[in-house]
């Protein structure tokens, strides 16, 4: 029985949301005392974005928003991180409870509501950690700034978040941001990646460094509204695309007493509709920018059927939650092609 296996029933014995911000804490204090040991990475590199990923197997954003166990996480053999999701200012997120675990499907529901300690706090934190691999800071908008100054509040989260990053993520998918989703609007889809584009232009010649963009999208889409994302991708030259954020749908947990709970949706069972998105934006991209797998990758066989549908990097967390660090060794070695 490896480690995890052992106290895990300790950590969901607990309130949801406590044990995550514990692990956080074990993670970090266990970096710093020496006592968690690095997993070993594949040595099957991949570039993309230009970027050279020493494994496709990333953390998704959600896991460590404010960057406060990076050093710790760095050790588990993931190929990438990413931090945040970070918004210009500090925010409390949601009211508590927001966090439920469905332990009978590998699920979690969700309504932080973008909780984290402001860009500022992470720029602070991120300037003293050891990690020097592969770090992806996601961004988004403060809850209360009006959606159609949205725009704004990226590219304050843009400019800071640059230096540091070696690719930015744009969520404009959380359901838990009101209003949030508009963004993947065509108009708002269009002046935002426009806005982006031209920001981040200007950023590569002050900082003499290109920093990639990914737009992370939402599993709730209809064929048209992929197409059109699509299309908006390629046009503003967008670097990469995530797919997806967590599901406002029910499927497959129907019968759960949480069912009826607010919020999004991860784990096992977003599997098949974020891996649909994943096929038809494969489809509509034609090759044209990479997509990163997130959704339901809860074993290595589910981390293959992700490249299989035509992504080239994966982000796993709810599965991390469920399997542990050996869900990442598993993944890294399904998917060493």
């Amino acid at each position: 029985m490896n480690a995890y296996a052992l106290i895990r029933p300790f950590l969901f014995a607990l309130d949801a949301e406590r044990a995550h911000e514990l692990t956080l804490s074990l993670l970090a204090m266990g970096d710093s005392l020496g006592l968690v040991r690095s997993s070993p990475t594949s040595d099957n590199p991949v570039e993309v974005m230009g970027i050279k990923f020493p494994n496709r197997v990333g953390l998704a954003a959600g896991l460590d928003k404010n960057g406060t166990a990076v050093d710790g996480l760095g050790r588990l053999g993931f190929g990438f991180l990413e931090v945040g999701t970070v918004t210009p200012r500090p925010q409390p997120g949601n009211p508590k409870p927001r966090l439920f675990r469905l332990p009978e499907y590998q699920a979690i529901i969700n309504r932080m509501g973008f909780n984290n300690a402001g860009i500022d706090a992470l720029q602070e934190r991120l300037a003293h950690i050891r990690y020097r691999g592969i770090l992806g800071i996601n961004i988004g908008k403060n809850f209360d700034t009006p959606i159609e100054q949205a725009v704004d509040d990226y590219l304050i989260c843009l400019d800071k978040a640059y230096p540091l990053a070696s690719y930015i993520a744009v969520n404009v998918s959380s359901p838990n941001t009101r209003n949030l989703r508009q963004l993947q609007g065509a108009s708002e889809l269009d002046a935002l990646l426009g806005s982006l584009k031209s920001r981040q232009t200007a950023l590569a010649d002050r900082h003499g460094k290109y920093v990639p963009l990914a737009l992370k999208i939402a599993p709730d889409l209809d064929a048209s509204q992929i197409v059109n994302i699509a299309d908006a991708l390629k046009r503003h030259r967008i670097d990469a695309v995530i797919a997806t954020n967590t599901t406002l749908g029910r499927e497959g947990v129907e019968m759960s007493p949480l069912a009826t709970e607010a919020g999004g949706l991860s784990g096992s069972p977003l599997f098949e509709k974020s891996t649909a998105v994943i096929r038809s934006l494969a489809q509509a991209l034609a090759g044209e920018l990479p997509i990163i797998a997130a959704g339901g990758i809860t074993s290595g066989k589910r981390a293959r059927a992700k490249l299989e549908a035509g992504a080239t990097l994966l982000q796993i967390y709810s599965g991390l939650i469920y399997r542990g660090p050996q869900l990442v060794a598993e993944c890294v070695t399904a998917t060493s092609i």
